[in-house]
């Protein structure tokens, strides 16, 4: 069945991991591995938490929930290495980034990943496709908090409620549906629920925007 067009929006803010990029995965195997060595299993219930989590986020849920401590570089060396060695891009991400340029709908990056990390990713997908893009640290309060949304749609100068926040994860739907954006979701991890607010998609290949019936 062929989903509805969504309407064009005036700016398009992408989460990374796990949108954009594969890094969810590879992140994940981070996280089961560093669980592993400390004896704790890691279920789909174990790791959820994790997922878009940024690494002091993970870190302290290491320590809060596991009694594991002193974790965050760590996280963060491992992880760095893994996005430096390559990603790939998830299925229809490309199109869409490109349909955003075609409609001259300004596209930001809003990742709760360190600014390393997104500078190595933005190489990888063409930094050029993006007018701006916000990482972890760059604002007060990180995700679930709307203040990276808010920021990337004050940067293109966009009214928030007009901008169309792409998701993965219930952290980040949080942060978007928050700062008052509407969002496309992409779930690769179980939690985050319809709405009026809320496009839900199996894949971003299914996603079309401004395009007739």
């Amino acid at each position: 069945m062929t989903l509805p067009a969504l309407p064009k929006p005036a700016a398009l803010l992408c989460d990374m991991d796990g949108t954009l990029v594969d890094t969810e995965h590879p992140w994940l195997e981070v996280v089961a591995a560093l669980l592993t060595e400390h004896g704790i299993e890691p279920t789909p219930d174990t790791l959820a938490p994790f997922a878009g989590a940024a690494i002091d986020t993970a870190a302290a849920l290491f320590a809060d929930r596991h009694g594991v401590t002193g974790t965050a570089q760590r996280l963060d060396r491992e992880f760095t290495e893994l996005v430096a060695a390559g990603v790939s891009a998830q299925p229809g991400a490309m199109r869409l980034l490109d349909r955003a340029r075609e409609l001259g709908v300004p596209v930001a990056l809003v990742t709760a990943s360190e600014r390393k990390v997104a500078d190595l990713v933005l190489k990888g997908l063409g930094a050029e496709r993006f007018a701006a893009s916000v990482t972890q640290g760059e604002t007060e309060r990180g995700k679930p908090h709307p203040d990276p949304y808010l920021a990337a749609a004050r940067a293109l100068g966009a009214d928030p409620a007009q901008c169309l926040a792409v998701e993965d994860t219930p952290t980040g739907a949080q942060a978007a549906l928050a700062a008052g954006c509407r969002l496309l979701a992409v779930p690769s991890v179980p939690g985050i629920e319809p709405g009026p607010r809320t496009y839900l998609y199996a894949s971003l290949e299914d996603v079309r925007i401004a395009e007739a019936p």
